[in-house]
């Protein structure tokens, strides 16, 4: 962006994953898309999606649809998760929303209203096959003790 002329622009070397933070007091609103791995602290109102992972922090507060191949929350999310490996909620994590996702760990503190779609390691589906999925699927509400609501 800020390049002076004639210089090349760096790409990160073959193998070598990028890594986007997003501090505490970030606000936005809009879809943010990002590929390699993405820690947001701030608000964002609006879809989040990455080819990669996505870490939320204690403060984040996302109002909007999550969806990537792994990711790990400690925030509030109010909105539907969507991953195609693997979902971690951490005992700080608040989730009004939908999970769907092959493999998804609940850590003991975390407050979940919605309903939950994990098919273990069995097969793991595309981002496109986990969102058709979302909208086809019989709902069943539960708790986060695990009861029938």
């Amino acid at each position: 962006m800020f390049e002076a002329k004639g210089k090349k622009k760096e790409i990160p070397p073959e193998g070598k994953e990028t890594f986007t933070f997003l501090a505490r007091g970030f606000e936005f609103k809009g879809t943010l898309t990002f590929e390699g791995t993405v820690r947001i602290d701030g608000s964002v109102a609006g879809e989040i999606r990455s080819s990669g992972t996505i870490i939320l922090g204690e403060h984040a507060v996302i109002e909007g649809d999550v969806s990537a191949g792994m990711i790990v929350s400690g925030g509030k999310i109010t909105g539907n998760v969507l991953a195609t490996e693997k979902v971690h909620f951490l005992p700080t994590a608040v989730l009004r929303g939908d999970v769907i996702a092959p493999l998804v760990q609940m850590d003991e503190g975390v407050s979940f209203h919605g309903t939950c779609e994990s098919e273990g390691r069995a097969r793991k589906k595309g981002a496109e096959e986990v969102r058709e999925a979302a909208t086809q699927a019989p709902k069943v509400r539960i708790s986060h003790r695990g009861e029938a609501l």
